[in-house]
């Protein structure tokens, strides 16, 4: 028997909870694929619907608006890949190699998690990448915060930031570093494909360069 992963979200996200239903299993799944194919931008719940085979009313009875429904695709993959972070670093001591196996996880390539059929993780980071920071630069973002919708990311900054911590216990800025290691992981990503001139990695389009930059950028940082 294939081994389920489930992760508990936030309920103010949600009107029904999609990972209760078929239909809203669906909807997470169809919205991450068209999201990936049209961008969010273009994304409306009566695509979806059309995509998925049900009424525009249907997926209301799911998610109050678009906005919402990326905040939990996105709360969804933080969380994910905290349990990632945690499970890939278990068994390993020295917290110079855990930190650059995070750097990695963050840096390269999702494969596909089989143990969640309704995400596709691989797509789902692209979304992260080119989607992710339309979740915070709102003008309502103060009040999304209030709600929590953004704690599965602070938890994942906090967890990184105490392995930077536990490299130099002297460093002061633990947590602003560990939201530039993932913030900069995606922008690189993104510069890479669409913006080669910001980067160094537009020839070669090599993922390895973006942690190459990064493992340089975070110890030499910390070791100041």
């Amino acid at each position: 028997m294939k081994l389920q992963l489930q992760i508990k979200m936030n309920e103010k996200l949600f009107i029904r909870d999609p990972e209760q239903t078929e239909l809203g299993k669906k909807l997470i799944l169809n919205s991450i694929l068209l999201i990936h194919k049209k961008g969010f931008e273009d994304f409306t719940f009566k695509k979806l619907a059309e995509n998925v085979g049900t009424t525009e009313a249907s997926v209301y009875r799911y998610f109050e608006n678009k906005h919402k429904l990326l905040i939990y695709i996105t709360s969804w993959y933080w969380s994910w890949l905290e349990y990632r972070v945690k499970y890939t670093t278990n068994n390993i001591a020295d917290p110079v190699v855990k930190l650059k196996k995070v750097i990695e996880l963050l840096s390269t390539t999702v494969e596909d998690d089989m143990r969640t059929s309704y995400v596709n993780e691989s797509i789902l980071h692209q979304i992260i990448i080119s989607e992710g920071s339309k979740t915070y630069l709102t003008k309502h973002v103060n009040e999304d915060n209030k709600d929590q919708f953004f704690k599965p990311y602070k938890d994942l900054c906090a967890l990184i930031g105490e392995l930077i911590l536990a490299c130099n216990p002297k460093y002061k800025y633990p947590k602003s570093l560990a939201s530039t290691i993932i913030e900069m992981a995606h922008f690189q990503n993104f510069f890479m494909h669409n913006l080669p001139a910001l980067t160094d990695f537009g020839k070669k389009k090599d993922e390895s360069m973006i942690l190459e930059f990064l493992d340089d950028l975070v110890f030499s940082t910390i070791k100041k």
